[in-house]
């Protein structure tokens, strides 16, 4: 039996997306953990653990964020195949290698079969390089990585009854690298798989830079010698300098967000002149538009 769950802040966005996500995915014995965020993220992610837990046919509990839908119609059987290895214990549908801090994007992304979807500028999609599954770069592999980003979270059995979110760290961020490491550090895998999912998401990556930020130094204090590669940076690790390495990184997820919006941008302004000269009225006046050009010219 596989389970699924997620926290909701805005009922509506739930509705919207998640909830459709986990109707189309969800077998007809799997619980839903659907319930009013219970302060972080962490917490309201733990008491989900709790519940699962206690289901002696567990196969799988899968954590939806609320502006995540699944459109994948395979997505069970999928999860099925990825948790065949009993010592895997977690699979995303994005992951990265050489990740040393909750930045998971300065490591190399190996798999990403989603679709961005925003709703800025007219609105849009941006796909992954690995979304259609055609034409992949020659690096793009579902496999193990060193952790996945968590708007998409499926754990096995032995994840869900051995494993916990650690509140100490802050109220969002952090909490799916932080668990990636609990996983790798007790000897299971952290995988990607072929899932396909649409992620609602502002292109503002960071709402908020400095709970971002705290975030980003608990969970290097907490990891600080303790997991090979992980805070391996410049510097000696002194408060000063965890504040700056965090604060270039969410400068880094800045630059991405304003390259996100940039080409949002030109998508816009491309719909909106093939809504304008694919007009009746555009059409009509080209002769006139080519007499004038021509007057201009000699004139």
């Amino acid at each position: 039996m596989i389970a699924f769950g997620s926290s909701i802040t805005a009922p509506e966005t739930y509705e919207r997306c998640a909830g459709p996500g986990i109707r189309l995915a969800a077998e007809p014995d799997s619980p839903v953990f659907a319930h009013a965020a219970a302060g972080s993220i962490f917490r309201s992610y733990n008491l989900m653990l709790e519940k699962a837990a206690a289901h002696e046919d567990l196969e799988a509990l899968v954590l939806v964020h609320q502006d995540a839908e699944i459109v994948d119609r395979d997505f069970c059987r999928k999860l099925r195949e990825a948790l065949r290895d009993p010592d895997v214990a977690v699979v995303g549908c994005v992951g990265a290698i050489g990740v040393r801090s909750i930045a998971w994007w300065e490591g190399s992304v190996t798999w990403a079969s989603f679709v961005h979807r925003y709703g800025e500028l007219g609105g849009g999609d941006i796909e992954s390089f690995s979304w259609n599954g055609n034409t992949l770069p020659p690096y793009a592999r579902t496999g193990e990585v060193d952790t996945v980003d968590g708007f998409v979270l499926c754990l096995s059995p032995w994840a869900v009854r051995n494993i916990r979110f650690d509140e100490s760290l802050g109220q969002l961020h952090g909490y799916d690298f932080d668990y990636c490491l609990q996983v790798r550090s007790a000897g299971r895998k952290v995988m990607t798989a072929d899932f396909r999912v649409v992620h609602n998401h502002s292109l503002e990556l960071i709402g908020n830079a400095e709970t971002w930020v705290e975030a980003h130094m608990r969970v290097a204090e907490k990891w600080d010698g303790k997991m090979p590669g992980v805070g391996v940076m410049g510097g000696d690790w002194k408060q000063r300098a965890r504040r700056a390495e965090a604060e270039a990184a969410a400068a880094q997820a800045k630059a991405v967000s304003t390259q996100l919006q940039s080409d949002a941008r030109v998508r816009d302004l491309e719909r909106q002149l093939g809504e304008v000269t694919g007009s009746t009225s555009w059409r009509l006046t080209k002769p006139l538009r080519e007499l004038n050009l021509r007057r201009k010219r000699r004139s």
